[in-house]
């Protein structure tokens, strides 16, 4: 059997593994545990009864939490003239057209995020075995494809998660860091909730919102009270 690091062993003295925590509670466990030397995030898994292997039960969205991500996001946009300008002036890190598609497909990504004007798309396109794999690539469900760019560039640095089920059934996101206060990281997770929830698909049968847990990057995992987690 392998041997329990002290610190890991430390970090799980007094949860226990089979109680379903309130998400106050959840949260304030795993604050005080977040003892790594750098500033953890706090993550949230939900099991959903869907099986994505079915095109109508897909889940897949975005959400823009009200307290942000608390990490800096670098966002590139793939844009011509007018809405290049306004893509800069938005805050976008990098912006450009035929040369940033040449500069993907050569391997260098140093972005975040992506976004994309409709009239980029069939360039953008060209990148799908890059940026598919890494969830990066333009879509209209989740706001990457649009016109309106500055809404866009700004949600994205803002606080903006997308979401995409995965195949197990599980979808996951990062809900803040845990210098943010109880409150705060709570009123991330149920707008990370309430979103996954309103993208219920038509598909889904049953129970859809199975179990819900949440950790810390180095800290232990917490069952979830869904009840809690829902109620506004």
């Amino acid at each position: 059997m392998a041997k329990i690091a002290k610190r890991v062993a430390k970090s799980r003295e007094g949860i226990d593994r089979n109680k379903s925590y309130s998400l106050d509670e959840a949260v304030k466990l795993l604050k005080e545990r977040a003892t790594a030397k750098f500033d953890e995030t706090i993550e949230i898994a939900m099991n959903l009864g869907v099986d994505p292997r079915h095109a109508d039960q897909m889940v897949r969205g975005v959400v823009n939490l009200p307290n942000g991500t608390g990490r800096s996001v670098r966002v590139a946009v793939f844009a011509k003239d007018a809405k290049a300008e306004e893509a800069k002036a938005a805050g976008a890190d990098i912006v450009g057209a035929e040369e940033l598609v040449a500069k993907v497909q050569g391997g260098d990504i140093d972005f975040d995020r992506c976004i994309a004007t409709p009239d980029m798309m069939p360039l953008v396109g060209r990148l799908g075995k890059v940026l598919g794999p890494r969830g990066m690539m333009p879509n209209p469900k989740v706001g990457t494809v649009t016109t309106d760019i500055a809404a866009a560039v700004k949600a994205s640095k803002g606080g903006a998660v997308e979401f995409r089920v995965e195949k197990a059934g599980i979808v996951q996101g990062g809900v803040g860091k845990a210098s943010f206060d109880v409150k705060a990281i709570a009123e991330n997770a149920r707008a990370f909730a309430d979103a996954v929830i309103k993208a219920k698909p038509a598909g889904a049968k049953g129970n859809y919102v199975k179990k819900v847990s949440m950790t810390s990057t180095m800290g232990p995992g917490l069952k979830i009270d869904v009840a809690t987690l829902t109620a506004s």
